[in-house]
């Protein structure tokens, strides 16, 4: 059985459920689309700490062992309280940085046993006297403000040792520090980081920022906040995109029948979409947020495809119920394999090992399938009760009429010379697109938080902070295992002295701090402060002494794990990789049955196993992507070579893409890795469409060339006003306050028109330098007549 034969089986079968029960199908259609509303109502924001990161990577699953000793050194708040007029050794800001302590504290989510700031009394003082040695809370109880007091607490920083840290180098700014809880002891429920982040605005920086004082707050928590934030104006942007596709498709079809049902069917799949999602327990993310875009944008592209064809039919005599049926038949096959095919290129995205971007392969996945049927089977059964109206069927008659100038020129690409000279043109696009995307990055390639703009309130607050304390923000820590009870003995604090003196020594390390820093302090300080002392000892009594005094978040409960702090002067990728390479390095030679080094935690840790995350994946995406897309193609048309000439363009344009981050400063991370498989996935579709309209005229006994200007002819402009539509619906995304949206929107949009650009113009070009004797053995002499 024929290919077409086995094909007409399947529309067939479809034409007589749809167009015998057209009622029937409406009500269906008009009762799930409640139901699936009542169900997108539910949905909520969600945003965790653990959905974007890899949790299966080792790194990981280290710091999730030892998660609530390293929680003060990962997720973590930090609120900069400046005095803009002076220090803050004043009464009134003294006062000011209590209460704002005091507010802190009660923030459901914020780990308060292990807030530190100079108020609370885990923050301690340390002196060396000639009676011994003595310690307190920098600021002790009975504190009231007078001068005596102010001067002592003005001592206590000093012999803190935390000028730098909690205490600005200026001494006008000092820090609290609030890691943390991932569940709310209080509900029980996840931690909700848009709550907790206009929380902390609300009770922070609303009520105490002003001319006397500024507020500066960093930390992972804030980053989510702010994107969860400014994701709120992602439905402005919806519905400028949604008032610009209804008139672009007016304006290309001047029929106000087509453009409501196919407005209308687009609009329930977003719908259906955001049901199905809400019903399988995700909730919206600043991720998954950008999915109702591509599922209303990828339905109203392909719907265009239905409207010209409906058009068309009905222009040349077919009454409104065979016009429909006609388009439904034409349409049904390739327009189910385009889809497919964005179906794939979403779910290869679940190879990524971090929760966001699986959420947002299975969002995407979903969106398309929902597409399947409001456009395949719910619009040709509206239209075949709407119709065309005359001013449609006037367009119609207009573009028959038309000289086609344009589509007469594209087609000589189906010539040998000229087919050759764009084969080498793509060819030299090609080649120098892989020497420019050479430097192409993994990870983060600017200082803050990237996702965010450089100009952005938290970008801004980060830069304070960098500015005027000397402890870094982005800290990768160390995890050293030790048998219990030892992880103050010798042999380890002869491993970990050792190891910090090599890291500081690498490029990218500010400093260290480890249980051995301040072991080695309070020795030199038992011993009268002699600096011969500030080492560490191979005596047990002098070290178990000294161990009494150290803080308790240095060691776990049984003494079986102490972290080693290493501040970083940024995140970029390069300087993760030459800590991450050091460290494994040193492990490598140095592990031991007394000490083993374990990577990673603190912000930088977990950043470093992302980008080896997403390094590995994108390889492995782009090779199943590539992959199972091919097989689709060829599954449909049956040809390798064809298949070939429908991918090719693809990926010239996945590199292009590539140079054009090189160019904008973006590495291959979270944020844009989807880019490629999205642009991949639907990119796919114009060859799809061109060339299986191409095989009907072929069919019909017309040679390649006429065959191929046929095609653009009839089907041409409905192509790049499916990349148009497509583009439209992601470039709005440019103007979002955040920055990793606006670069997808960009990248996307680029991928979509170049994708566009690709298909039509290479399509017949590739074909007739590599696939003219399978279109001679599929089609005979006539299809290659003239040529």
């Amino acid at each position: 059985m024929s290919k077409q034969q086995e094909s007409g089986k399947v529309e067939q079968f479809f034409e007589r459920i749809l167009f015998n029960n057209r009622k029937v199908v409406i009500v269906f259609f008009a009762l799930m689309s409640v139901f699936f509303a009542f169900q997108a109502a539910q949905l909520r924001p969600d945003a965790s700490f653990q959905k974007m990161v890899p949790v299966t990577h080792p790194y990981i699953a280290n710091y999730l062992k030892y998660e609530n000793e390293l929680r003060p050194l990962g997720n973590v708040l930090r609120i900069a309280v400046h005095n803009k007029n002076g220090t803050i050794y004043e009464a009134e800001f003294l006062e000011t940085l209590r209460q704002i302590t005091d507010e802190v504290f009660y923030i459901p989510g914020v780990d308060r046993g292990n807030l530190s700031s100079i108020w609370t009394p885990n923050v301690m003082w340390r002196q060396v006297t000639e009676e011994g040695l003595r310690m307190g809370p920098v600021i002790g109880q009975g504190f009231q403000g007078l001068p005596e007091q102010i001067e002592a607490v003005k001592a206590n920083v000093e012999r803190s040792g935390r000028i730098g840290s909690l205490v600005a180098n200026d001494q006008r700014s000092a820090v609290i520090l609030a890691p943390l809880l991932e569940v709310d002891p209080e509900t029980g429920q996840k931690l909700n980081y848009g709550k907790l982040s206009a929380k902390i605005e609300e009770v922070v920086r609303d009520k105490y920022q002003n001319d006397k004082v500024s507020i500066h707050i960093t930390g992972f928590a804030k980053v989510v906040g702010d994107l969860i934030e400014g994701a709120k104006d992602i439905a402005g942007f919806f519905a400028i995109t949604f008032v610009l596709t209804v008139a672009l498709l007016f304006w290309y079809s001047r029929c106000w029948k087509s453009t409501a049902a196919t407005i209308l069917c687009c609009s329930l799949a977003v719908i259906w979409h955001l049901g199905v999602v809400s019903m399988l327990g995700f909730g919206l993310d600043p991720y998954s947020i950008l999915v109702p875009f591509l599922t209303f944008a990828i339905g109203v592209s392909h719907a265009i495809q239905n409207v010209r064809t409906m058009a068309a039919e009905r222009y040349h005599g077919a009454s409104k119920m065979d016009a429909a049926k006609a388009t439904f038949n034409l349409l049904f096959i390739p327009g189910t394999v385009a889809l497919l095919a964005d179906a794939v290129g979403f779910s290869t995205l679940l190879v990524i090992e971090i929760g966001v971007i699986r959420e947002l392969a299975i969002s995407a996945s979903i969106g398309v399938a929902v597409i399947i049927f409001t456009k395949m089977f719910l619009l040709p059964v509206l239209m075949s009760y709407a119709d065309v109206t005359q001013s449609g069927l006037n367009q119609v008659a207009k573009q028959e009429a038309g000289k086609h100038t344009v589509a007469r020129a594209i087609s000589r690409l189906t010539e040998k010379k000229m087919a050759l000279g764009a084969t080498a043109v793509a060819g030299v696009i090609l080649a120098l697109g892989f020497v420019m995307s050479a430097n192409l990055k993994i990870g983060d390639l600017d200082p803050g938080a990237p996702e965010l703009r450089p100009n952005s309130r938290y970008n801004q607050d980060v830069k304070f902070l960098v500015s005027n304390y000397s402890t870094s923000s982005d800290v990768f820590v160390v995890m050293v295992e030790t048998k219990p009870g030892e992880c103050g003995s010798y042999p380890v604090a002869s491993a970990v002295d050792r190891f910090q003196w090599e890291m500081e020594n690498v490029e990218g390390v500010e400093g260290s701090a480890s249980l051995f820093t301040i072991m080695k302090n309070i020795i030199a300080a038992l011993n009268g402060g002699n600096p011969k002392w500030l080492s560490i000892t191979r005596d047990r009594f002098i070290a178990n002494g000294a161990h009494k005094n150290i803080p308790t978040s240095l060691y776990n409960a049984d003494c079986s794990m102490t972290p080693v702090i290493l501040f970083l002067a940024d995140h970029k990728a390069e300087t993760l990789e030459r800590v991450v390479a050091k460290v494994e390095a040193f492990a490598a030679d140095n592990n031991s049955e007394d000490a083993k080094f374990i990577l990673a935690a603190g912000n930088s840790g977990i950043e470093a196993a992302t980008n080896i995350v997403v390094e590995q994946a994108q390889k492995l995406m782009l090779v199943l992507v590539y992959s199972i897309i091919g097989v689709l193609v060829w599954w449909e048309f049956k040809s390798f070579k064809v298949m070939l000439a429908i991918m090719i363009p693809l990926f010239i344009t996945e590199i292009l893409c590539k140079v054009i981050m090189v160019q904008l400063n973006l590495g291959i991370k979270v944020a844009t890795l989807p880019v490629i498989a999205l642009g991949v996935g639907i990119g796919v579709d114009y060859g799809i469409y061109i060339y299986n309209r191409l095989e009907s005229f072929l069919a019909k006994g017309l040679n390649f060339k006429d065959a191929y200007f046929e095609t653009l002819r009839t089907t041409g402009v409905a192509v790049a006003l499916t990349a148009v539509t497509l583009a439209l619906g992601v470039f709005t995304w440019a103007f979002s306050a955040i920055k990793f949206q606006a670069d997808m929107g960009l990248l996307l949009a680029f991928m979509f028109l170049w994708n566009m650009v690709g298909a039509i113009i290479l399509i017949p070009a590739l074909i007739r330098v590599l696939a003219m004797d399978s279109i001679r053995k599929r089609f005979g002499e006539s299809s290659v007549a003239g040529m």
